[in-house]
C-alpha cells in the first residue's frame, strides 16, 4: 500500500521508480502573494528554479514531524455518569429490545 508523504518524507525516493519523471507540473492556487515573491526572490538570489526552491519547502515542510498520533485503547475510557433523569435506563432499553 502506498503511504501519504506526510507520513513517510522518502515516499517519492521509494516510489519514484514507478513513473519514468518523478517531477510533475501543478498548479497551486491561493498561494500569498508576499511570500511567493520572497521564495521568487530567493531562488533567483541562489541560482535556482522556482520549482527547486518549491520542492526544498515541500520536502522540508514533509520532513518536520506531524501531530502526533494518538493510540487509542479501551483503557483509556473512563465511566462518565449519566445525566439525571436516566436511573432507568437499562430496564427502560430492555423493555423495547425484549418487549419486557
Amino acid at each position: 500500500m502506498v503511504q501519504s508523504a506526510a507520513r513517510d518524507p522518502y515516499w517519492l525516493d521509494r516510489y519514484a521508480h514507478i513513473c519514468d519523471n518523478a517531477h510533475m507540473d501543478t498548479t497551486i492556487r491561493n498561494l500569498d502573494e508576499a511570500a511567493y515573491r520572497e521564495i521568487k526572490a530567493r531562488a533567483a538570489l541562489s541560482g535556482k528554479t522556482m520549482g527547486e526552491a518549491v520542492n526544498e519547502a515541500i520536502l522540508a515542510y514533509v520532513a518536520t514531524p506531524g501531530p502526533a498520533q494518538r493510540t487509542v485503547s479501551l483503557r483509556d475510557l473512563r465511566p462518565r455518569p449519566y445525566p439525571t433523569g436516566n436511573e432507568r435506563l437499562s430496564e427502560n432499553v430492555d423493555a423495547v429490545v425484549y418487549g419486557v
